[in-house]
């Protein structure tokens, strides 16, 4: 199994080096770079070109916010997924974060075991969209004047729907259950959505979802 390729940035020693000895301590997961900075971050990030980078907001030269806005924009960076280090799950900037590219969110406190799961399922393909956050996320849309998406003709019915129940935080198994359908075929659904619209992973998704003004199940 090729091991996950880590790149970490945040300003403070203490969690660079508690995130180091982490990463280099389990099989699956490789630390590959880290950077005090935004600034060095970025060069760290495009020598590498790693699978995950676990950043902070609030750094020096750079901040986080500005250092997403620029992966993102990079074509070669496409891969690159980030995980945003902060330190209240409820952060001022986590919708900031989310709309700029972020693919989630992880507690710098929080239990070893849950910042590899972040790490594992980000690069997966996955999303971390804690309920609270994802309430957090919608309010701030709500609170917002909105654009549907320019491709969200092209989805069908059955695609809206779910991309609805992605926007709620649910994982594929769960949205399954309620509709009591298979998780294939909310998997199908789901990336064929992402590919119409363009979405680099499901937390972009739920921002357009949002952004659209899709109604929520439940909503």
């Amino acid at each position: 199994m090729t091991p996950v390729r880590v790149v970490v940035v945040d300003d403070q020693a203490l969690v660079r080096m508690g995130l180091r000895a982490l990463l280099e301590s389990e099989p699956d997961t490789e630390l590959v770079a880290e950077a005090e900075d935004g600034r060095s971050g970025l060069a760290a990030i495009r020598r590498t070109v790693p699978d995950v980078v676990l950043m902070d907001i609030r750094m020096p030269v750079l901040d986080g916010l500005a250092a997403l806005r620029e992966i993102t924009a990079d074509p070669a960076l496409a891969a690159v997924r980030v995980v945003v280090l902060t330190t209240f799950e409820l952060d001022e900037y986590v919708f900031e974060a989310l709309a700029g590219g972020a693919s989630g969110f992880v507690l710098k406190d929080a239990d070893p075991a849950d910042l590899l799961r972040a790490v594992r399922v980000v690069a997966d393909g996955g999303s971390l969209l804690a309920p609270s956050v994802t309430r957090r996320v919608i309010a701030e849309f709500a609170a917002r004047r909105v654009a549907p998406h320019p491709r969200l003709p092209e989805l069908t019915e059955r695609e809206r729907e779910l991309v609805a129940w992605v926007a709620t935080g649910r994982s594929n198994d769960e949205i399954a259950a309620a509709l009591v359908i298979s998780p294939a075929t909310v998997r199908t659904h789901v990336s064929r959505a992402m590919l119409k619209l363009g979405a680099r992973d499901r937390a972009q998704l739920v921002v357009f979802a949002l952004g659209s003004g899709l109604r929520l199940p439940g909503g």
